[in-house]
């Protein structure tokens, strides 16, 4: 999975500065971080709306491919912000052997 994520990072790194006219992701930097926070937002609506229906019909191949959606935005977003998915894996990790009331209770403070 981690391979994955590093040629997409490679990817995104690459076109961030891209021309916007010829690039997707160099379109959305172009145009700043609210206009890929609205992308982020929106296709966090659009995954939500996909569970809810994969819920009642069984199947699930929209909302895998909403999540992907999702996941890419984010790492957009992560890029616009200079920051990589490693320090993302890495915060996952380190919440691993941690209960999820005993995290959440830790931000808290």
């Amino acid at each position: 999975m981690s391979d994955v994520l590093q040629a997409l990072q490679e990817v995104l790194d690459q076109r961030r500065n891209a021309d916007p006219e010829s690039s997707y992701v160099a379109s959305l930097h172009a145009k700043g971080l609210n206009k890929i926070l609205e992308k982020v937002g929106e296709e966090a609506t659009e995954t939500i709306l996909a569970a809810k229906d994969a819920e009642m019909s069984g199947t699930t191949k929209e909302v895998i491919a909403e999540t992907a959606d999702l996941w890419f935005h984010c790492l957009v977003m992560l890029s616009q912000l200079n920051v990589e998915h490693t320090a993302v894996l890495a915060e996952l990790e380190r919440r691993f052997d941690l209960s999820g009331l005993v995290e959440k209770a830790n931000r808290v403070k």
